[in-house]
C-alpha cells in the first residue's frame, strides 16, 4: 500500500512537472493559431508590442513611462475585471494614444464556455473598456491562446479579430530581461507580433511582478532599432499590409 501511495506521488510530481515545463519552454500559441492574426506579412521592418492581462496599478503607468520615453505606441489586451477596478489606469492608456484589445472579463479559459457565455464575456468587456476609456476595440485575445474553431468563428460574427502572437517573451515567468531582449533580437523577424504582460503571475490573474518587462523595454527598443526596426500599433501594421 505504501509503495503504491510512493508511486502515485511521483506521477503527481513528474506530470505536474511535465505541465510547468511546457508552459515555461512551450508556446502554446503555436498549436492554436489557424484562424487567428499571429504575425503580418511585412517587408519593412516593423513590429508591434502587445501587452496582456491590465491594466495594474502598479505596472502599467511604469511601462506607460517606458512607452512614452521611447515614443512607442502599443496595444493593450485588458481583463474587463481589471478595467473596472482600474478605471483611471485604463483611461491613461488610451490617452496616451496606445490601442485596446479585449482580453475576457476574468480570464478564465474560454475552451468549454458555450457560445452565449463568450459572448457575454467579451460584450461585458467591452462595456467596460468604453465606459472607462470612450473607446471601443475590435481585436480580441483569448487567454492562454485557447480557442476552439467555433468559438473563433463566433467572435469573428461578433466583429472581432482574433489576435496571438508570433514572439512569447515568457516575461511572466520572470527571466532576466537582458535574456527576453537577447531572445527576441535573435528571432525577431518584419511584421511580428511580440507578448509581454503587464499583470498577472505564474498562478494568478492580476498582481505579479513585472519589473524585468519593465526595465525590457529600454534595451529591447535600443537593440531593435539599431537593427532598422521601428514599433507600430496592431492598427497600422494590419492596415499597411
Amino acid at each position: 500500500m505504501k509503495n503504491r501511495i510512493k508511486i502515485v506521488i511521483i506521477l503527481v510530481i513528474f506530470i505536474s512537472l511535465a505541465i510547468a515545463s511546457c508552459c515555461v519552454f512551450l508556446d502554446e500559441a503555436v498549436l492554436v493559431r489557424k484562424k487567428s492574426i499571429f504575425w503580418v506579412n511585412r517587408v519593412e521592418k516593423v513590429v508591434a508590442l502587445t501587452f496582456d492581462d491590465g491594466p495594474s496599478p502598479v505596472w502599467t503607468p511604469k511601462i506607460l513611462d517606458e512607452l512614452r520615453k521611447a515614443n512607442i505606441k502599443a496595444t493593450f489586451f485588458m481583463v474587463g475585471e481589471h478595467v473596472a477596478k482600474y478605471p483611471e489606469i485604463a483611461r491613461r492608456v488610451a490617452e496616451e494614444g496606445h490601442e485596446i484589445g479585449n482580453h475576457t472579463y476574468d480570464h478564465h479559459v474560454l475552451l468549454y464556455y458555450a457560445l452565449e457565455e463568450l459572448e457575454k464575456e467579451i460584450k461585458d468587456t467591452e462595456r467596460i473598456i468604453q465606459k472607462a476609456t470612450g473607446k471601443t476595440t475590435r481585436y480580441f485575445r483569448p487567454p492562454k491562446a485557447w480557442l476552439t474553431a467555433r468559438e473563433k468563428k463566433k467572435i469573428e460574427e461578433l466583429g472581432y479579430k482574433v489576435i496571438l502572437w508570433s514572439l512569447n517573451s515568457k516575461d511572466w515567468v520572470t527571466f532576466d530581461d537582458k535574456y527576453i531582449v537577447k531572445y527576441i533580437v535573435r528571432n525577431i523577424k518584419p511584421g511580428d507580433i511580440i507578448l509581454f504582460h503587464d499583470s498577472g503571475g505564474v498562478f494568478s490573474t492580476e498582481g505579479g511582478d513585472r519589473d524585468e518587462t519593465v526595465r525590457t523595454i529600454p534595451l529591447l527598443v535600443d537593440a531593435l532599432t539599431k537593427k532598422g526596426y521601428r514599433f507600430a500599433t496592431l492598427t497600422e501594421l494590419l492596415d499597411n499590409n
